[in-house]
């Protein structure tokens, strides 16, 4: 079981996932909402592979719905939407993360961003929400085969997400 805990609140935590043993099989967001019936995901919701196996089980959630469709930040996403330069986010810290194991830029997909929520409107229409998570807010998911767990405590200042104020989370394994 892989326990997170926004120990301050208001902290987006983006996370990606794989299969181990074979990292081509990686978490799928479409594949997630479809059997969710839902872009929130929350107790009782499958982090499904691409080829609709389940990677992890969202078994305990007190934040209450995590969004699938924001995906996260970068250097090229935060000079595009709010004008700055050399402002790394949680993509480069997948890249980081991601180097030891072999993998890279191709091996990101669309993510999940926990605590945080990107509400969408009847016209379609979304945009990132301030982030509301209480302090000692968590997640717990279970692992349901052997997985690689990438995750971004996300530094992003520009928008939102984290109140403008990242701050540190808490990354605990179960058995």
């Amino acid at each position: 079981m892989l326990r997170i805990t926004d120990l301050h609140g208001r902290q987006a935590v983006d996370f990606l996932c794989y299969n181990a043993e074979d990292k081509l099989e990686r978490y799928h967001a479409p594949n997630s909402m479809k059997a969710a019936g839902s872009i929130f995901l929350t107790t009782g919701h499958v982090l499904y592979s691409d080829i609709a196996r389940p990677i992890f089980t969202i078994i305990e959630d007190q934040f209450g719905g995590h969004d699938t469709i924001g995906g996260c930040c970068s250097t090229p996403s935060n000079r595009m939407l709010y004008g700055v330069e050399n402002c790394p986010g949680c993509r480069e810290n997948f890249l980081t993360a991601l180097a030891c194991d072999g993998l890279g830029r191709r091996d990101i997909v669309p993510n999940v961003s926990f605590f945080m929520r990107v509400p969408a409107d009847r016209d379609g229409g979304a945009a990132i929400a301030l982030g509301v998570s209480p302090p000692g807010c968590q997640v717990a998911l279970r692992a349901e085969m052997d997985a690689l767990a990438v995750i971004s405590n996300c530094p992003q200042i520009n928008n939102p997400c984290n109140g403008y104020n990242p701050t540190p989370i808490r990354v605990q394994i179960e058995d």
